[in-house]
C-alpha cells in the first residue's frame, strides 16, 4: 500500500470514490473496480430483502431442490445467486462459478475476468434472523478457458471478499493492497469506509468451533481444544472463549473485529474427510483477506492459497485467524511433541459424555 493511499483515503469515503481513485492508477484495474461495484449493487438489494425478513414470505423455506454441491437450496439462495449474476453481466466477467450452479457459466466470452461466488452463506440461518452474506473470489481470466480461470492457486486471486448481512450490511474487501472495511448506509444506500489496512488481533483468548463434533475430530484437533479448554490449569497457561454462530461470514467478521481463530476441520465422519466449507468460492476469498489483514490460513498444515481446485465444488478443511493461533494449530498436526493423551475432561466421565 502507497503512502499516496493511505493519505488519500478517509472515513466516509464512498465506495465508488474509492473504487475510482485505485482504479485511475492503472489502466487494466478498470474491470476489477467494476466487479467490485456490481457486487456491491447485488449486496445493497439483497440486504434489501433480508431487511424485509418474513414480510416478503418465508425466504429461508427450502425450495424442494439441491443445489450442486447437494445441499438443500432456498428461496432466499435463488434470489441472492441472481442478484449476483444480473450485476455481473454489466461488467467484463468471462466466467462465473457459483455454490448454485452445476457448472462454470460463461457471461461475457470477451471478459478478462472469472468470479467465483457464494451468493448466500449461511441461508440455513435466515429464519432465526442470523447473520448471514455473500462472499466472492476475482481471478484474472485465462486464455486457457474456463476451468483454468479457477483451478489455479488462491494466492493468484485479484480481489477477494464479502459482505454480511446483520444488524448493519458489512462490505470487506481486498484489491491485494490491504483490507478495506465499508458499511452500507440505510438512508443514501451508498457504502462508505469505515477504515482502510485493516488489522487482525495478532493474539486473542477466543477460538470457534462446533465442539458437538468432539468425537469426531483427529487428534491434532483434540489435543489442541483439550489444551484451550484447560485454561489457566492447562498447557496454554490462560483461559479461553468458545464462540460458535454456523454462519462463515458471521464467524470471518467477527475475528476481523475482535480476532482469535476459527476452526472447521476434516474428521472422521462420511464426507468429512476433506473437510466440508468449498476452497474456490469460500476458503479462497477469506484466506486472501486474513492474509492481507496479518493473521493466517491453513488447512489445518497446509497454507489454504497455495492450494488449487481440481473441481469447482471441492471442499477443504478451513483454520483461520490470528496468526499466532493458527501456527501453532499447524504444530499440532506437525510436532509429534503435541501428540499427548487426552486429559481427563474428556475422559470417561469428560464434558462430552453422557
Amino acid at each position: 500500500m502507497s503512502i499516496d493511499a493511505q493519505v488519500r483515503h478517509t472515513e466516509g469515503e464512498s465506495l465508488e470514490s474509492y473504487l475510482n481513485f485505485w482504479s485511475a492508477a492503472d489502466k487494466g484495474r478498470g474491470s476489477v473496480a467494476a466487479v467490485i461495484a456490481a457486487l456491491a449493487e447485488a449486496g445493497a438489494a439483497i440486504a434489501a430483502v433480508i431487511a424485509s425478513g418474513p414480510l416478503l414470505g418465508a425466504m429461508g423455506a427450502e425450495i424442494g431442490q439441491a443445489n450442486a454441491d447437494g445441499d438443500k437450496q432456498r428461496k432466499l439462495d435463488i434470489l441472492a445467486d441472481e442478484a449476483v449474476v444480473s450485476a455481473l453481466r454489466r461488467t467484463s466477467t468471462a466466467y462465473y462459478a457459483s455454490e448454485e450452479e452445476e457448472a462454470i457459466v460463461t457471461l461475457n466470452a470477451d471478459g478478462d475476468l472469472a468470479v467465483a461466488v457464494d451468493p448466500l452463506d449461511g441461508s440455513s440461518n435466515i429464519e432465526a434472523n442470523i447473520s448471514v452474506g455473500t462472499i466472492f473470489s476475482v481471478f484474472p481470466a485465462s486464455p486457457a478457458g474456463a476451468t483454468a480461470s479457477f483451478f489455479r492457486p488462491g494466492e493468484e486471486q485479484s480481489a477477494g471478499g464479502y459482505i454480511v448481512y446483520g444488524p448493519h450490511t458489512s462490505f470487506l474487501f481486498t484489491l491485494g493492497e490491504g483490507v478495506a472495511y465499508f458499511v452500507l448506509d440505510p438512508a443514501t444506500r451508498t457504502f462508505r469506509l469505515i477504515s482502510h489496512g485493516l488489522k487482525i488481533a495478532p493474539s486473542t483468548r477466543e477460538y470457534a468451533i462446533n465442539a458437538s463434533n468432539y468425537r469426531h475430530w483427529l487428534e491434532p484437533i483434540r489435543t489442541f481444544i483439550d489444551d484451550c479448554v484447560e485454561g489457566s490449569e492447562g498447557p496454554r497457561g490462560k483461559d479461553f472463549n468458545m464462540r460458535w454462530v454456523a454462519s462463515l461470514v458471521a464467524e470471518t467478521h467477527r475475528i476481523f473485529m475482535r480476532g482469535g481463530v476459527f476452526l472447521y476441520p476434516a474428521d472422521q465422519r462420511a464426507g468429512y474427510e476433506q473437510g466440508r466449507l468449498r476452497l474456490l468460492y469460500e476458503a479462497n476469498p477469506i484466506a486472501f483477506l486474513v492474509e492481507q489483514a496479518g493473521g493466517a490460513a491453513t488447512d489445518g498444515a497446509e497454507r489454504v492459497l497455495g492450494k488449487s481446485a481440481a473441481s469447482l465444488h471441492q471442499r477443504t478443511p478451513l483454520v483461520f485467524g490470528s496468526a499466532e493461533k493458527v501456527a501453532r494449530i499447524a504444530s499440532y498436526y506437525n510436532d509429534s511433541t503435541f501428540n499427548r493423551s487426552r486429559p481427563p475432561l474428556f475422559g470417561e466421565r469428560g464434558l462430552f459424555r453422557s
